[in-house]
């Protein structure tokens, strides 16, 4: 796509700015429920975790695009600040599973209400900077 048009670049910008009020909204909701944006991250990836089990450290730091020993460190201040347990796995006990205490739970329910408002508000505006013909893409 070596040919972009102004309007190309106005869309990219105006999406760009959608997705940075978005995680605006994100991190200052997360501030006013006195919680770090990088804890409210923890808690929706320990809730969102796909698998029937909790998810190990190992499974997070992968959801946060975290090192290990930062991600070791994430949950220490959520544990500390109530909003996470750690409980060895049943099965294998050199794995920790993580999981959300009733603050957690809490916090994260009023944050993803919050959160799934401001998408319903701007998902209409950013749906017609998506639109693009598929042979405009180049693989």
């Amino acid at each position: 796509m070596d040919d972009l048009t102004d309007d190309d670049y106005r869309r990219l910008l105006e999406f760009r700015d959608g997705v940075r009020r978005y995680i605006h909204h994100l991190e200052s909701q997360a501030g006013r429920l006195g919680i770090t944006p990088a804890q409210h991250q923890i808690l929706l990836a320990i809730r969102g975790h796909p698998e029937p089990k909790p998810p190990s450290i190992r499974e997070l730091s992968t959801h946060l695009l975290l090192r290990h020993h930062s991600m070791v460190e994430l949950v220490n201040r959520a544990e500390a600040a109530g909003l996470v347990r750690r409980d060895p796995d049943p099965d294998d006990h050199r794995v920790v599973r993580v999981t959300l205490t009733g603050l957690g739970t809490e916090k994260l329910h009023r944050l993803s209400a919050s959160h799934m408002d401001e998408l319903n508000r701007l998902i209409p505006r950013l749906r017609p900077l998506l639109e693009v013909e598929l042979e405009d893409i180049e693989p």
